[in-house]
């Protein structure tokens, strides 16, 4: 496979600067404490649709150096049924952008691609999302044929603890 070609598997990367928010209508379906200590109860089912929204900017580790593979994302999903497993209405976009280092006089390849959301999951502290290539760039047309193709791609984000800057004094 082209360098200049990511595969249409799903990637899976750390992204620290993503953020999954859940939110319900008018009750959230969270665990609260109980009157005994050491116990805990269910909060009652939420009245309204569940939502879910992952929004930031990641960069994936790629096993060859000077690579630099990035993401951001702006996905949003509905849940009116029971459970997770699978969103009402989703919606948004993502970016896949790859920059290959220069290589013998050559200037540096970059390639990129733009995907409208077609589905937002989330769980703990991971969240999927996926959808088909709408618009593409750089200078390498390596993702020409995907769009051509309307090529579906997914990606995995693991968001771990929350990082807060502490301000220099």
């Amino acid at each position: 496979m082209s360098r200049s070609k990511l595969s249409n598997r799903a990637v899976t990367f750390l992204a620290a600067a993503a953020v999954v928010v859940t939110t319900a209508g008018a009750a959230s379906a969270s665990t609260a404490p109980a009157s005994e200590p050491g116990k805990t109860v269910r909060a009652s089912a939420p009245s309204g649709p569940l939502t879910s929204s992952l929004k930031g900017w990641g960069r994936m580790d790629y096993p060859d150096a000077g690579h630099d593979i990035q993401v951001t994302v702006d996905a949003h999903a509905t849940f009116k049924g029971v459970g997770w497993a699978e969103p009402d209405k989703s919606w948004g976009t993502f970016r896949i952008y790859h920059r290959m280092p220069a290589a013998k006089g050559e200037p540096e390849k970059v390639n990129w691609g733009d995907f409208k959301v077609d589905c937002l999951t989330s769980g703990g502290p991971t969240a999927t999302v996926t959808g088909r290539i709408v618009r593409t760039g750089g200078n390498v047309g390596g993702w020409d044929d995907y769009l051509k193709r309307h090529v579906r791609m997914g990606i995995s984000f693991y968001v771990g603890e929350a990082r807060t800057a502490v301000p220099a004094a």
